[in-house]
């Protein structure tokens, strides 16, 4: 969606394809970071959109056993926005919608699924969807795979797949809100689990942390044990875990970290999770795939304005965003392997190493904690033109 507007903004012809009718899917990633926000902000729309009812969040702290700890700090980080929101990402994407619109080259096509490539030789030229009304084809001097970590376009294409491996799942529930509970989103970490309470305003989305593959066991052991389980690790909620009523109340999140050797083919790109599937830790999934829209717009509105997109072209949006890719990946999987998998494998008490906690004590650390989760790894600039929107 945000590079459908970007493009359209520049005043090239495209069209978004969204399977559903509407973008309401609960328990999506929904953190907006500072570095989307900043994108906003250089659209003109950031003030439009904080106007859409969300929370912000301007110290990220985490509960490790009995101890609250501080983990990032983004009030002293550059830009407009020195927090994070948290916003239902069906809002924001029907925000973008709306902005989109307003552009006589964008085209939101709903209830249309693609569901294999066109091709032409050995070159991309579109996709075939599946509408209401039977399937039709799409012709296109670029088709861009943005269909998540499942991505059926990347499955079509055939390309080559580096499974990163993730030892974690997340189960997904949401529990109400009270006027006194702790006004910020914490991190609750204690022996045999992790739970993380985001705040949505007026519920928590919750995730809860599990081994890889180990929902069946959880749910073998009873409903009643896995209510004890999440109040044990946020003791705020234990008085409302029984809206838990059974577990179609909980939704699993099978946790995926891989990336493509190669994002692109003739007249073919993968962004986002289709190009790299991300660890939920952090929240930074969607931030990454926005900086990967801005940098494709930022690298193809000009040559796809003169009908010449190239491979090379392609291949320069894959050298631009793999460097910040590889890095946070890298990071999630260590948190993931030396941390997270730790924490849910023991039933001591769990203590951190001094120098850890020391660190996390420390202002210039929690500084440069929020600078990479806030930023990222390399932050990308709206470098488009704006086309007059009477052209």
């Amino acid at each position: 969606m945000m590079l459908g507007l970007l493009l359209a903004r520049a005043g090239i012809e495209v069209a978004v394809l969204e399977k559903h009718a509407d973008f309401f899917r609960d328990f999506r990633g929904d953190t907006i970071h500072p570095s989307t926000l900043q994108i906003m902000d250089e659209l003109g729309l950031l003030d439009g959109l904080l106007t859409i009812p969300h929370s912000e969040i301007s110290v990220l702290s985490g509960r490790i056993g009995d101890e609250m700890l501080k983990i990032a700090d983004f009030r002293d980080i550059p830009g407009r926005c020195k927090f994070i929101a948290f916003m239902p990402q069906w809002d924001f994407l029907t925000f973008l919608a709306g902005q989109a619109r307003r552009y006589p080259t964008f085209h939101l096509e709903m209830k249309t699924e693609a569901i294999d490539l066109l091709r032409d030789g050995g070159r991309i030229t579109g996709v075939i969807a599946q509408t209401p009304n039977g399937k039709v084809t799409i012709n296109a001097d670029l088709t861009i795979a943005a269909d998540g970590r499942t991505s059926t376009l990347r499955n079509s294409a055939n390309v080559q797949i580096m499974d990163l491996g993730a030892p974690i799942d997340v189960l997904w529930l949401r529990l109400s809100k009270k006027p006194d509970d702790p006004g910020q989103t914490f991190g609750n970490i204690a022996p045999g689990g992790i739970l993380v309470a985001i705040d949505r305003r007026d519920y928590y989305q919750c995730a809860f942390v599990i081994q890889k593959g180990g929902f069946t066991a959880i749910q073998a052991r009873g409903i009643e044990a896995f209510r004890e389980t999440v109040a044990t690790l946020a003791p705020f909620l234990r008085d409302r875990v029984t809206e838990i009523e059974d577990w179609n109340d909980v939704k699993l999140l099978t946790v995926r970290v891989d990336r493509l050797k190669q994002w692109y083919l003739p007249g073919l790109l993968c962004i986002g999770d289709a190009a790299h599937a991300m660890s939920p830790i952090g929240g930074v999934g969607i931030n990454l795939a926005i900086q990967d829209a801005v940098a494709a717009a930022n690298i193809l509105a000009e040559p796809l304005r003169d009908r010449s997109v190239t491979t090379n072209d392609l291949r320069a949006v894959q050298r631009r965003r793999e460097l910040p890719t590889r890095l946070t990946q890298a990071l999630q999987v260590q948190m993931q392997n030396r941390v997270v998998n730790r924490v849910l494998s023991t039933r001591e008490k769990l203590e951190l190493p001094s120098l850890l906690r020391l660190l996390l004590r420390m202002r210039l650390f929690n500084r440069m904690l929020a600078r990479i989760v806030g930023f990222g790894f390399r932050r990308e600039h709206i470098r488009t033109p704006e086309r007059p929107l009477s052209c």
